[in-house]
């Protein structure tokens, strides 16, 4: 794929993806609360399953899957759902929202590295600029919420790592879903990928369901999973797959700043969260980031 009117809607759809994942975020908070966290992860693989099963067979002319392209697919799912949801779940219990936060940020410049190391691609020194713009909004952002205290603070090595390997996950998930949009359809590798994390999370997801009251969970709460296992395993990675395309990983990385903004705004308009001007501008920093990472770049007369 190439030329504007492609790229700008990759852009759209990285975008657009990045916003609805922090969006579910934030309106997920009573699911966490409710649901052990294997037991959701579970169920949501599950109604993505159900509902993306039209989408594994081949589109017209796609190539078989060779072993490759297999192993890929699993190793995608691995590190991008289940690895990661397991670090950082853990590590957030080890340390707290504010250390996750300043961490992750650093996600923009594990997915640049790993794409120039993997991927060969050339990174452009604006594309620098954007990823520093963006790893100083998110950590400024972080660090200006409120101080919580650590569960475990002993053991706050152990969550930093945690979360330094969630950091790389997420880093392997966009440059691997980079390698693979280039043999299967943006469908086909959401659909396969779920499916991959329903079988790794069915062994802890059946367990906790058998120790669980499913009678106890109102029907809202039902429509809210609905919701979030279509957001979570469908819509989101079927656009980010979609932008891949067309965008460099490393430029790619650089959406991922959205999450944490537009979780903010659904924090704060839905759910009537406080935010700080400091966080305003910290976001605003963040956003500059895409930005930058985005302008049209000044084509010789």
């Amino acid at each position: 794929m190439s030329g504007s009117p492609s790229r700008s809607l990759a852009y759209l759809c990285l975008a657009l993806s990045m916003a609805l994942v922090g969006s579910y975020v934030a309106l997920s908070k009573p699911l966490v609360a409710l649901f052990p966290v294997l037991l959701l992860a579970w169920l949501r693989f599950g109604i993505g399953a159900v509902a993306m099963l039209g989408w594994l067979r081949p589109v017209p002319g796609e190539a078989p899957l060779s072993a490759q392209t297999r192993w890929l697919l699993f190793l995608e799912s691995f590190f991008g759902n289940f690895l990661f949801t397991l670090c950082m779940v853990t590590g957030v219990s080890l340390t707290s929202a504010v250390a996750a936060g300043v961490t992750m940020s650093a996600i923009p410049v594990a997915v640049a590295v790993l794409s120039w190391l993997l991927l060969r691609e050339r990174i452009a020194p604006r594309t620098w600029v954007a990823v520093a713009l963006a790893v100083l909004g998110i950590a400024l952002y972080a660090t200006a919420q409120p101080a919580q205290a650590t569960s475990a603070s002993d053991r706050a090595w152990l969550g930093q790592a945690l979360l330094l390997a969630a950091v790389l996950c997420e880093a392997a998930y966009a440059v691997i879903g980079k390698r693979l949009t280039a043999v299967l359809s943006p469908k086909r590798i959401s659909a396969i990928i779920n499916l991959w994390g329903f079988v790794l999370s069915t062994p802890a997801g059946v367990y906790a369901a058998w120790h669980f009251s499913f009678g106890a969970v109102p029907a809202p709460m039902w429509a809210l999973l609905l919701f979030y296992a279509l957001a979570a395993c469908m819509w989101t990675v079927w656009l980010w797959m979609t932008g891949l395309r067309a965008v460099p990983a490393a430029q790619a990385g650089i959406f991922t700043v959205l999450l944490p903004v537009s979780a903010a705004v659904v924090g704060m308009l839905v759910l009537g969260e406080q935010i700080s001007s400091l966080q305003l501008l910290a976001l605003g920093i963040a956003l500059l980031g895409v930005v930058v990472a985005t302008w049209p770049a000044r084509r010789p007369a």
